[in-house]
């Protein structure tokens, strides 16, 4: 043990030269005088941005937002009068550690996040550094083109990130990496030269030496470089398709046209800032097919590669059984799995043509020399629905490999290492006995095609010994690579986590070489110090570690139970892993405020990140109290969609209730949090007197003078209108169960407060269909709620206390296992989850928890003969609950809904923007209306007046009914037969 602490502490040796900036007041006074955009240097910004993907952690000095090109020169004039580093980020979505620093952080995502412009013809596209993949892709398809790569954070990673890393992605194939399909850059160099870079020939580059200046002397100083260490770059750069590390020193060859843009391309923000890109797209075939191959193991599959590739497939990709395996522990990609042929080991072979012909032949002559492998596999082709389902499994895996129940977390850290596809097996059978050895382990999956394999090995990153271990292994696994002729990063980069390794791979004079080249750009050190090259010394991987030696999480009391993390909050807010998922614009749910605002801090990534820093209390004081965070979490929606979109289902909707309900400990809450917090309570004293008090409480509610200042005091904002109770509850006007009934099987509906209060028509019609269904149907008499706007605010106490009379109340039904139907998916998701965080033990509870149905479950499960009306001729705009989707799912709805014979539209709308109490706060108004217009209120008002508007959430029949002419009903009027005819207009 001593020896391993003493080689750990030379290994741990840190480069306080990296950190010695002070003057951060002075600089933070200097970039808010001179930038138009976002300065930040409060303790809850720095936070948020003091992590990436990565393993490590380091607290930036402070945060630029700028809105344009000249914000960002002007911050870089600023950093420079005062000698402070920067680094500019994208998506934050780096996974090894080149986007935290002690350095002023530059995010462009939020302003600079353009197309500028889009020549199909000459197939190119000029963009801004901050503009998600996706958006350059879709524009580019409309055109049958694309930008090649594209890697797995497709969907929120920025071209400036890509252009930093060297992305790539499954159609490496098809287009290679980042650096081969960029044509120029517009860069900014730390002393504030801004030049535009690209190929360029002989005798433009003697022209410009011989012009003098800056530039001048940069192309003089590059040229030189490359005819030094010409035959060294041609000697030691491996010719692999994913050789990613180092600087593209490659690329200044004359052979490769002294491209300066793309030797640029890959140096991590080490070198220049890049303002603007112009990239080359790549022809996109329209018809595409999907096969996969099952061997008896991955080695094998590996080792099948080269065959394969002579098809030449546009995307192959591989995993292999035991990232299977742990999809279905996790419950991910269940219903997809079961599509994979038969095998320990899968290839996924994508096919590419520009006729639908040419790409069945293709598919056709896969299948033929499948049979004529050494090792023949089992193979199955898809149907273009099928492919969906298969790469969504592929899709699954960074979630397949975090949080698996029984295993030990995996880190980052040898998860990029890439070789020649023929030495693919060989190397994957040296790396995986080498894991075996220090008795890690890990799925394997990746880009198979090009010899890319990532992993997630179970790393010991808390303890001395442990890290020790890591570091040894790095590099022994370095050694295996690079016998295999490959490249230590093949996707992800050096940053920190490679960079010390980079003198095994290149030797000392091309070290030497990157040094010199990042000091033509960068001669005074200040761009991402310390990352990928550095002058006098890289950070060691085990450096700068988010955890290290002797982490323990800092656990606190809690309300909720957190049965999946230990019982540990703290655990709990460590399942983000940083890859940003949340972070996406245009589809699915998560995260609605993060859409709206796109703020870091409103991201579910964020709201992690801040509220794992709260708990470690080293930048974010005050802990329960701190206001950063309550404000980070105050646009919150509690929508869920983070629970199961999320790849590690990260669950800030129950984090937020948690942190509340300790903020407020002590001390009141706005009247607003009791006004809608116990609506329950104020709903039944309005139906004391069915018919008058209703009437008196609307009257009251709605009056022009008295409505305004009901609002004004309760922080409403004035445009909503405050929904109207009805006239009599549901409960009041249902009558007693007729005798006679009590062989049928029973079935409970339950009364939420806002069916039974506000909309008894759902509840009406449930009852009709489930009495037509077979069932006898039971209504609990008296006041009962399960609480669910109780945690909205943190009332978690009392929350407890409502579940707790629930369980008495139903006390029979639980015991003789009647089913409960309920219509209003927010309260239903309040016994599928909050139930079981709040009583992870309690066998009532949990008996409780799987007997809650919504309706369409239940008519699924427990009345399969049941055939809704049909009605062929009608139109049906469908808009799903958050909690519906992100808890429930909407699978058993939309095919009872198709089975009436209608025509079914379903919209892919995320939150509605009215997540119950939320959208009637006035500060968040602006933001639900943003949501409640990017897809939703569009759909309504376009629809033609004869489509019914269906939607299960109260909440999301308000946002319409507010924002449009449009009445939606419920679900269950939807497919009730005397309902068909009502109004869904005003």
């Amino acid at each position: 043990m001593t020896t391993t602490s003493a080689a750990f502490t030379i290994l741990k040796q840190s480069h306080h030269a990296h950190e010695a900036f002070t003057d951060s007041h002075q600089l933070e006074l200097l970039l808010k005088r001179a930038v138009r955009g976002e300065v930040r240097f409060d303790d809850g910004s720095r936070a948020l941005y003091a992590t990436d993907a990565s393993n490590y952690r380091q607290v930036p000095i402070g945060l630029v937002v700028p809105r344009d090109a000249a914000d960002v020169e002007a911050t870089v004039a600023a950093c420079r009068a005062v000698g402070a580093p920067i680094l500019a980020r994208g998506g934050g979505t780096s996974l090894a550690g080149q986007c935290c620093n002690v350095a002023v952080v530059i995010d462009f995502s939020k302003y600079l996040n353009q197309i500028v412009e889009l020549d199909p013809a000459a197939k190119l596209a000029s963009v801004q550094p901050g503009i998600v993949l996706d958006r350059v892709r879709d524009a580019a398809e409309l055109h049958q083109l694309t930008f090649a790569p594209d890697p797995a954070t497709h969907s929120r990673c920025t071209i400036g990130g890509m252009i930093g890393n060297n992305s790539c992605g499954v159609h490496g194939l098809l287009g290679g990496k980042t650096v081969d399909n960029i044509e120029s850059l517009d860069v900014l160099l730390y002393d504030g030269t801004r030049l535009t870079v690209g190929a360029t020939g002989e005798e433009e580059l003697h022209s410009i030496v011989a012009a003098g200046g800056r530039r001048g002397q940069i192309y003089s100083q590059l040229a030189k470089l490359r005819n030094r260490y010409g035959s060294l770059i041609r000697q030691r750069f491996p010719p692999i398709p994913r050789r990613v590390s180092g600087y593209n020193l490659d690329d200044l060859l004359p052979e490769n046209g002294f491209h300066i843009a793309r030797s640029l391309v890959g140096s991590e923000g080490t070198c220049v800032t890049v303002l603007g890109a112009n990239l080359r797209l790549t022809d996109s075939p329209p018809h595409r097919r999907l096969v996969a191959l099952g061997f008896p193991d991955p080695f094998i599959a590996a080792d099948h590669v080269p065959l394969v590739l002579e098809h030449k497939p546009i995307g192959l990709e591989g995993f292999d059984g035991m990232l299977v395996d742990f999809m279905l522990r996790k419950k991910l990609a269940v219903d997809d799995v079961v599509l994979l042929p038969s095998g320990m080991g899968h290839l996924l072979v994508e096919l590419g043509a520009w006729s639908a012909e040419e790409v069945e032949g293709q598919v056709a002559a896969l299948m033929s020399a499948t049979r004529q492998m050494p090792v023949i596999p089992t193979a199955r082709a898809y149907s273009p629905d099928e492919a969906r389902r298969v790469w969504h499994v592929r899709e699954s895996a960074l979630g397949a490999t975090v949080y698996v129940p029984g295993e030990p977390h995996g880190w980052e850290g040898w998860e990029d290492a890439a070789v020649p596809p023929a030495q693919l097996g060989r190397y994957l059978r040296e790396i995986f006995g080498l894991m075996q050895k220090y008795g890690y382990r890990s799925p394997m999956y990746g880009h198979f095609g090009q010899g890319c394999v990532h992993l997630r090995i179970n790393f010991d990153l808390e303890s001395e010994a442990g890290i020790f271990k890591f570091r040894e292994f790095l590099d022994r696994a370095a050694d295996i690579v690079l016998a295999h002729g490959g490249s230590l990063s093949g996707e992800h980069g050096d940053g920190q986590a490679r960079a010390a390794l980079l003198p095994k791979m290149f030797g000392p004079e091309l070290m030497q070489a990157f040094r010199e080249f990042k000091a033509i750009w960068d001669p005074d050190n200040k761009m991402n110090p310390g990352k990928l090259v550095d002058p006098v010394a890289v950070y060691e991987p085990q450096e700068n570690l988010r955890l290290g030696a002797g982490y323990h999480s800092h656990d606190r009391e809690t309300y909720f139970r957190f049965p999946d993390d230990d019982g540990s909050l703290s655990l709990a807010t460590l399942r983000c892993v940083g890859v940003g998922a949340c972070r996406k614009q245009d589809a699915g749910t998560m995260c609605p405020s993060y859409m709206a605002t796109r703020e870091e801090r409103h991201s579910t990534r964020g709201r992690a990140h801040l509220l794992w820093e709260v708990l470690e209390g080293n930048i974010l004081k005050d802990g329960w109290k701190n206001e950063e965070v309550r404000e980070a979490l105050d646009l919150c929606l509690s929508c869920k969609a983070c629970k199961s979109e999320c790849p590690v289902n990260v669950d800030v909707a129950t984090y937020k209730s948690e942190f509340l309900a300790h903020y407020y400990q002590g001390r009141f809450h706005p009247l607003r949090d009791y006004l809608f917090g116990f609506m329950d309570r104020w709903a039944a004293l309005a139906a004391v007197l069915p018919g008058v008090t209703p009437r008196l409480a609307n009257f009251t509610m709605q009056a022009p003078i008295v409505g305004s200042l009901i609002k004004q005091i309760g922080g409403i904002a004035q445009q909503r209108t405050l929904p109207k109770f009805a006239s009599s509850s549901f409960q009041s006007t249902t009558a007693k169960r007729r005798a006679g009934e009590q062989n049928l099987p029973k079935v409970m509906l339950w009364p939420d407060t806002w069916n039974n209060n506000f909309y008894p028509p759902a509840l009406r019609a449930a009852q009709q269909v489930l009495t037509a269904a077979g069932f006898d149907v039971e209504v609990p008499r008296g006041h009962i709620c399960c609480g669910r706007p109780l945690y909205d605010f943190g009332f978690l106490s009392q929350a407890r206390r409502y579940l707790i009379n629930v369980m008495a109340a139903l006390r029979r039904q639980i015991d003789d296992g009647t089913p409960i139907v309920v219509l209003e998916p927010s309260c239903a998701s309040v016994f599928r989850d909050e139930l079981a965080n709040l009583f992870p033990s309690d066998e009532r509870a949990t008996r409780l928890r799987e007997q809650v149905f919504l309706l369409s479950e239940f008519l699924v499960r427990h009345a399969p003969g049941f055939t809704p009306p049909q009605t062929p001729e009608r139109s049906l705009l469908v808009h799903g609950h958050c909690h519906n989707k992100s808890i429930m799912k909407m699978g058993d709805e939309l095919s009872l809904l198709r089975a009436t014979g209608s025509k079914v539209e379903y919209l892919d709308s995320g939150c509605c923007g009215m997540a119950g109490p939320f959208g009637f706060e006035k500060e968040k108004y602006s933001v639900s209306q943003t949501l409640g217009e990017r897809v939703l209120m569009p759909a309504v008002r376009s629809a033609d007046l004869r489509t019914f508007i269906v939607s299960d959430g109260f909440s999301c029949r308000e946002q319409i009914a507010q924002n449009s002419t449009r009445r939606a009903i419920h679900f269950a009027e939807a497919i009730c037969p005397t309902q068909q005819a009502a109004r869904h207009d005003r």
